[in-house]
């Protein structure tokens, strides 16, 4: 049987009329509303339902982290707002979303060919749907943390509107783009310190740049393992990290195999050059916690040349029962699809498959040149340029997958959308701070058992 062929793209002049036509849809003043709906679900039932399938030892870890602060709730809550944006029309401008896009969902990664560049950075919640629902999580977010930071109420609103401006001025440009030219555009991260203000945190970005460029795997060696009667071996640090009993080191050594089918044949011969040494479960993230996750130690030309790979389950994606099917059954497979559609380049070991009980997971590189920002306690010029650059890496992710010059005609350029999401942000801001402190009740009601620290 032939796959039939392909539609036509249509013209520029129809695309961007496609784009104008959503604006009777939801106008983009429209954005600024929200308020939360009589029936909108309790945010600490929202949270004990993703726990039902997760590590239950490990919940506590994920409870503390949460209650840590308001923009802590955030990182660990995508279901909630996931289930709020659904709430409310959108506009039907469908691209691959990267489903959870906070500010510290952003950060540093080496490129294939060494190269340092700054972009998305965490696509478990990876799925297509409405490109400003990703929009609207980066602006809530940065409010979020201006607020956290003790930023004014107006400075707050900035950072948001900072955001989401720099999202449609880049998109409109990628708009006016040839096809290639997209696809290979990126965020190299020497072009960030001319964006910092401040000449204190102009040298953090630098230092935050030199520790990213030493993140390897040989670094990870010295801290992560140690010499047990003359072979490395992953430490113990229970609860974080914890070596794998015989049954699960049998089952990583079986999905392992199945794992390298997924790569293509010359990452295949790398991958054989390398041995197994040894696993261990650790934990990760705040939102992540309890998911099933572990690190595996490969040894290459001897043990000084090593590989440290991540292996973390994949679930459905929390936005999955708001929007139609997705193209992908298998969620590993989703989350690798959608990481190597959003990012400008891709780890090269990034790889899924299904393990013991039906489970799905993908495989990543543990460490490789990754970082991030230290968002707490930015100042608000300094968080204002931060909180442009994720838009802007943002409209880059977007671009490649949706059709921008819809998106761009839909957006125009006033500055009408900008400032409608970035009132949305504030009042989802408050509505973040309210379910916080609903989370640490249920936490000192004894509803919830929370690890303090961990």
């Amino acid at each position: 049987m032939t796959t039939p062929a392909r539609a036509n793209p249509a013209a520029p002049a129809t695309r961007a009329d496609r784009g104008r036509a959503a604006r009777k849809r939801v106008p983009r003043s429209a954005h600024a509303g929200w308020i939360p709906s009589v029936d909108r679900p309790d945010p600490v039932a929202v949270l004990e339902r993703q726990g039902r399938d997760r590590l239950p030892e490990l919940l506590p870890i994920r409870y503390g982290r949460m209650a840590a602060s308001p923009f802590a709730f955030l990182r660990g809550a995508a279901a909630v707002m996931a289930a709020d944006l659904a709430a409310g029309p959108h506009t039907g401008l469908t691209v691959q979303l990267c489903g959870d896009a906070h500010l510290l969902n952003f950060g540093l990664y080496a490129s294939p060919e060494r190269a340092l560049l700054f972009d998305l950075n965490d696509f478990d919640e990876t799925f297509p749907g409405p490109f400003e629902w990703d929009v609207k999580r980066l602006a809530a977010s940065t409010a979020v943390a201006a607020r956290e930071n003790g930023h004014s109420e107006a400075k707050a609103h900035r950072a948001a509107l900072e955001a989401t401006a720099a999202y449609r001025t880049a998109i409109r440009r990628l708009a006016r783009m040839g096809e290639l030219d997209v696809w290979y555009e990126r965020i190299d991260a020497d072009s960030l310190l001319p964006l910092v203000r401040s000449a204190r945190h102009r040298r953090h970005v630098e230092s935050s740049l030199t520790r990213a460029r030493r993140r390897t795997s040989l670094q990870a060696l010295g801290k992560l393992t140690e010499d047990v009667d003359g072979r490395r071996r992953i430490i113990h640090d229970p609860p974080l990290l914890e070596p794998t009993g015989a049954a699960d080191m049998a089952s990583l050594r079986k999905i392992f195999s199945d794992y390298r089918s997924t790569l293509s044949e010359e990452r295949r011969l790398l991958l054989d050059r390398y041995r197994f040494v040894d696993a261990a479960r650790k934990v990760v993230g705040v939102g992540s916690v309890g998911m099933r996750c572990f690190i595996v130690l490969l040894a290459g030309r001897d043990v000084d040349d090593p590989l440290f790979l991540q292996i973390k389950e994949a679930r459905k994606s929390v936005l999955e029962e708001h929007l139609p099917h997705g193209p992908y059954v298998h969620p590993g497979r989703r989350v690798v699809t959608g990481q190597r559609l959003l990012q400008a380049a891709s780890d090269i070991f990034l790889g899924w498959m299904s393990g013991p009980q039906g489970r799905a997971f993908y495989w990543r590189q543990l460490r490789d040149m990754k970082g991030s920002a230290d968002v707490a306690g930015m100042t608000s010029p300094d968080l204002v340029a931060y909180a442009r650059l994720c838009g802007t890496a943002l409209a880059r992710a977007h671009a490649r997958s949706g059709d921008r010059i819809a998106i761009a005609a839909y957006l125009g350029t006033a500055d009408t959308f900008d400032r409608a999401v970035a009132d949305f942000a504030l009042t989802y801001a408050a509505q973040t701070t309210t379910d916080h402190a609903t989370l640490c009740a249920a936490v000192a009601a004894g509803v919830l058992p929370a690890a303090p620290g961990e």
